[in-house]
């Protein structure tokens, strides 16, 4: 009877280990050693994923963590992920323990309660955050409310070759007026890629005379009177973009190469660093610059989510709170490596890690914070997921 006790004590489950206080952070570097963190993030990038392959050697030592990449196209994939194990009511261990996210996906993923938290804010690093000169605390206006952590800045620039373009253009009508003149030489990547409706957001932003309203979600009762100049807009310009509007490039990692083989003049990117990066990786001539519309342009902040049933959040806190130390986001914006803005507030920082920030070299393409000038906010999440479903309706061609 006694071997049988103890083998019905061998078979019994162990409990659910309980939910990491981020408050108590040696606690949870306790917890974190040994852990596997499977990161989902966009795969698109050979010099993003170098990038998050150098923070699992880092972490790795440093903590005992071990991170795994797991590469997405798209990032609804793993909410969908997530939301089926919910419905599974597989609520332990699940296969996503971290998500590189933003906009329509996080807010999708908060409101289902899909989320660990709130972290964030409790995390050592957040302390070095700029949390005012950044938009650290909402994503696309949903308030982040912690459960989310910040990793990089990014604002929309338009790369341009100014040995076939000299000029920079102002805004989006000027660029209407140049793609006219010059057919063929200017596309953004096909929506849903995020770059490709980033695109279209910053169209909309640019030349609606109140782009407040957009701040809001979109109704039934408003989005076709707003997004009607949007329309306008695209049906003038899309028989003058590229293959005449029959095809567009699959992803933002497709622009450069088109600037340089000469079939394009201009392209956007997300990445202030990002055409300084390419130029120092021989992938575009030195030739290339930037250049933002005088109104601003869009920029937002790109965070990392823990599921509500990551079975490593200990370990996935470790990984977000190491992408905010110092020591990554000066790498993240070295041109060499990814040329990424930081999320840190340089006064907060030591004088030694402040001189990892001055001793970079932007690159030759890289605009300075002034030069930037002001960031538009991101429309509410809402308006994009109509406008991105009506656009394959009227423009998408298949792939």
């Amino acid at each position: 009877m006694k071997h049988l006790a103890v083998l019905a004590a061998l078979l019994t489950p162990l409990p659910a280990l309980a939910n990491p206080d981020p408050a108590d952070w040696d606690a949870v570097l306790e917890q974190a050693a040994g852990q596997t963190v499977y990161w989902n993030a966009w795969g698109g990038s050979t010099t993003t994923n170098e990038f998050i392959a150098w923070v699992g050697e880092q972490v790795a030592a440093e903590y005992g963590v071990t991170l795994e990449h797991v590469k997405l196209t798209d990032t609804a994939d793993a909410v969908t992920r997530v939301l089926s194990e919910k419905q599974a009511g597989e609520d332990d261990d699940g296969a996503i323990d971290m998500i590189w996210i933003n906009g329509a996906n996080f807010a999708a993923m908060k409101d289902a309660g899909l989320l660990f938290g709130p972290y964030a804010e409790q995390l050592p690093n957040w302390a070095l955050v700029d949390v005012d000169g950044k938009t650290v605390q909402t994503d696309f206006t949903v308030p982040v409310e912690g459960y989310e952590s910040p990793w990089a800045m990014a604002q929309v620039v338009f790369v341009h070759n100014t040995a076939t373009m000299p000029d920079s253009l102002g805004s989006m009508q000027e660029l209407q007026e140049w793609a006219q003149a010059n057919p063929g030489r200017f596309s953004y990547p096909q929506p849903p890629d995020f770059l490709g409706t980033t695109f279209l957001k910053q169209v909309i932003v640019d030349i609606l005379d109140d782009p407040s309203v957009l701040a809001q979600p979109a109704t039934d009762a408003n989005y076709a009177e707003v997004t009607a100049p949007l329309w306008d807009y695209l049906d003038a310009l899309t028989p003058n973009l590229w293959r005449e509007g029959r095809a567009y490039p699959a992803t933002g990692t497709a622009m450069f190469p088109l600037i340089a083989d000469g079939e394009l003049d201009l392209s956007i990117s997300f990445s202030p660093g990002a055409a300084s990066t390419a130029i120092a990786n021989f992938e575009l001539p030195d030739t290339v610059r930037t250049f933002v519309l005088e109104k601003g342009t869009i920029g937002n902040a790109s965070f990392v989510a823990i599921p509500y049933n990551s079975g490593s959040k200990a370990g996935a806190m470790v990984v977000a709170n190491f992408l905010m130390s110092p020591h990554a986001q000066a790498r993240a914006q070295d041109p060499a490596i990814l040329g990424y803005g930081t999320v840190l507030n340089m006064d907060a920082l030591s004088a030694d890690d402040r001189a990892l920030f001055d001793a970079l070299e932007l690159g030759v393409a890289t605009l300075s914070p002034a030069e930037l000038g002001a960031v538009q906010a991101e429309p509410h999440p809402s308006w994009m997921t109509r406008v991105a479903d009506d656009w394959m309706t009227r423009y998408g061609v298949a792939q």
